[in-house]
């Protein structure tokens, strides 16, 4: 009778291990399946934040190239870059998939610009966007009757110009470009022979140099070569050659039929990604180089694929279509096939170029010498090559952005995300 109580507290015990075993399988089993669905929503999550970001930065780099930031009071070119700017984020954001699908740019995309109204936003714009999609699709958690989950991200960029912001409580902050070329232009209007920018605050002089298109004197004709001190007196649109040590050449370079065999060339030809910031000193190339304009010219005809008189070109802009944003067309040799005969965000004949702070009233100057602003120019901009023959081997400019900063700006410098001469840059990441 002792023996088979034993026998059943033991067998009571094997039911209990077995129960509990079961429902052990069944939480794991239902915890595994839901991780599932889980990292499933997490993996969603960084792919609409990654397409925000993207969009983000787009629309704020459509507003940049616009020509927006340098003529802020103009307000029929802001409606129009706002335009612009809202139709390239919404195309960038649809380009990405999430959990298989892209966004719906009209239903799932919103573009919106935060600080628009305030004093700032003409010169410092800020863009938003937010991706959303309710319909992704839930796999284990439907057995708790949940057949879809939901996912958004929100991203906001800035295109930040310093030389409308004096005054502002944001103003002062320093700027330092990527892709700068190596060419050292005098503070000098190229039409006037007055100043580009205020050399204290920074400020534009001319807004109306936006837009202007400059033959000649050509804005590649070197002031000097070689160039000893002290430095003869600058000229209007003419450059003193940079430094090497300061420009130095990239190690990833264009391909095309003209011979990159200089630091000189390579500087030109690729992005070089030691940024120049503002009130920086550099110095001048002091160095005899006979065949600089000749390849200056090569160079440049390389970069912006008009060996065969086919790059790229300004579409609109505001000195020729007033309240216009400047846009590009991708020419036949655009080394990206799908950009031929379509409008493109960004061209390789967009280039910065650093402004020097020249003496005035003119004297004998030296190394090094101050930067204190930048000027975007679009080269051989009705898609033609520079000639070859020459002197003076003049290049065609069109002026898409004037950037000053002036001697008071400082801080940690903005760079920004990828090379213009008006940073471009993530402040809001959620």
């Amino acid at each position: 009778m002792r023996l088979t109580r034993r026998i059943g507290r033991k067998g009571e015990r094997g039911v209990v291990i077995l129960l509990v075993a079961v429902v052990l399988l069944f939480v794991v089993g239902a915890m595994a399946v839901l991780a599932i669905d889980v990292v499933t929503s997490y993996t969603a999550r960084s792919e609409a934040q990654l397409a925000a970001n993207a969009a983000a930065l787009a629309g704020a780099r459509t507003l940049a190239n616009s020509g927006m930031t340098s003529l802020p009071a103009d307000a029929l070119l802001t409606s129009a870059a706002r335009t612009l700017a809202i139709q390239t984020a919404k195309q960038i954001a649809a380009n990405n998939q999430v959990a298989g699908r892209v966004f719906n740019p009209a239903s799932e995309v919103v573009v919106t610009f935060p600080n628009q109204g305030s004093a700032t936003f003409g010169s410092n714009p800020h863009v938003e966007v937010q991706v959303s999609r309710n319909d992704l699709p839930a796999f284990f958690s439907r057995i708790f009757g949940r057949t879809q989950n939901a996912v958004s991200a929100t991203a906001t960029a800035e295109a930040y110009n310093p030389s409308g912001l004096v005054g502002a409580a944001n103003s002062g902050q320093a700027i330092a470009p990527l892709g700068v070329k190596p060419w050292l232009l005098p503070n000098l209007d190229p039409t006037t022979g007055s100043t580009i920018f205020n050399p204290a605050n920074g400020a534009i002089t001319n807004p109306a140099l936006v837009g202007t298109t400059v033959t000649g004197p050509g804005l590649f004709d070197a002031r000097c070569n070689p160039c000893t001190s002290p430095f003869p007196a600058p000229t209007q649109w003419t450059y003193y050659p940079g430094d090497p040590a300061d420009f130095p050449p990239p190690t990833q370079l264009p391909s095309c039929n003209v011979a990159l065999n200089t630091p000189y060339k390579q500087s030109i030809a690729g992005v070089v990604t030691t940024p120049i910031a503002c009130n920086q000193q550099v110095n001048i190339d002091t160095g005899a180089y006979p065949t600089r304009q000749l390849d200056t010219a090569q160079a440049v005809n390389c970069m912006s694929h008009t060996l065969a008189d086919k790059g790229d070109r300004v579409l609109d802009n505001p000195g020729l279509n007033p309240g216009l944003p400047f846009r590009f067309v991708g020419g036949d040799d655009n080394p990206v096939a799908a950009a031929v005969a379509q409008d493109i965000l960004v061209s390789d004949s967009l280039v910065t170029v650093p402004v020097f702070d020249s003496p005035n009233p003119v004297v004998p100057f030296n190394n090094p010498v101050t930067i204190i602003g930048f000027v975007q120019v679009f080269l051989n901009p009705d898609g033609v090559k520079a000639p070859l023959v020459g002197p003076p081997f003049q290049i065609k400019t069109t002026i898409v952005n004037l950037a000053g900063c002036g001697a008071a700006a400082g801080g940690q410098p903005i760079i920004g995300n990828g090379a213009s001469a008006i940073p471009v840059r993530l402040i809001a990441n959620p």
